[in-house]
């Protein structure tokens, strides 16, 4: 019975060791293919990245809390542009590890995945809880002042854009009130050209008016001129021969007044 069991052990341990060597293998030749990859400066081989990352994710397999293996499958992703896997995958490590370089490490390369995701404001905070954990990290350093460069950058661009629409909306506002402004001269223009005319053409007909009489004045002038003059004498003749006319008119009618007033008195008289 004790010699069952302890030759149980016996392949239990082997079982083991064996199982360890097989992680190893998968992990030294991750490396061995991250490597090469890197030594590629001309352009990233995302194949052999992707290779390594399937050998990580084996060797996780069978121990998936180890950090280091963790760390370099998050770098595997990185590499791969996969950004957004990458980062969650340094933030659960940062905020696993104990060790305050490796918490670092970890916090840094977040930090990076967050800034090529275009996620400023948390890359920055990344960058500063990896200076948190260790101050002399230069490249953190740079790194953090080179986000707050660009977060400065986005937003006077932002404002720049801001102010170029308000400039805009400025523009059409000012262009609608100018064409209002114009319609309404307009509109003012022609009822005050449509008044002048009018007043031009009240002038007009007045003038009109004032030349066809001043027209019958001067042809009643005219008139009088062409109208022959009667000298002195001639009127003293004509006013003579009128008052002799009259003369003979008064006779004759005293005449038949006393023709009639002598019948009468015949006839009373008989």
């Amino acid at each position: 019975m004790k010699i069952v069991c302890y030759l149980l052990l016996i392949f239990s341990f082997l079982s083991i060791k064996a199982n360890a060597q097989e992680e190893r293998k998968f992990i030294r030749e991750g490396n061995d293919l991250y490597e090469e990859a890197m030594k590629d400066t001309a352009h990233t081989d995302t194949i052999k990245f992707n290779k390594a990352e399937v050998l990580y994710r084996k060797a996780l397999e069978k121990r998936p809390d180890d950090a280091k293996w963790n760390f370099n499958l998050g770098n595997a992703l990185y590499k791969q542009n996969n950004f957004k896997e990458s980062s969650s995958k340094f933030e659960e490590l940062a905020k696993k590890n104990t060790d305050k370089i490796d918490k670092s490490r970890s916090y840094y390369n977040m930090g990076n995945s967050l800034m090529m995701q275009k996620k400023l404001d948390e890359s920055i905070e990344a960058y500063k809880n990896a200076l948190r954990n260790n101050p002399n990290d230069l490249e953190s350093k740079y790194n953090l002042l080179y986000a707050m460069k660009l977060k400065d950058q986005k937003q006077k661009q932002k404002q720049k854009d801001k102010n170029k629409d308000q400039n805009k909306d400025n523009k059409d506002k000012n262009k609608d009130q100018n064409k209002d402004q114009n319609k309404d001269n307009k509109d003012q223009n022609k009822d005050q050209n449509k008044d002048q005319q009018n007043k031009d053409q009240k002038n007009k007909n007045q003038q009109n008016k004032d030349q066809q009489n001043k027209q019958q004045q001067q042809q009643q002038k005219q008139q009088q001129k062409q109208q022959p003059k009667i000298s002195k004498e001639n009127a003293e003749r004509m006013l003579q021969a009128l008052e002799n006319n009259e003369k003979k008119t008064q006779e004759k009618l005293k005449k038949v007044k006393a023709a009639k007033a002598q019948q009468q008195k015949i006839e009373k008289d008989w």
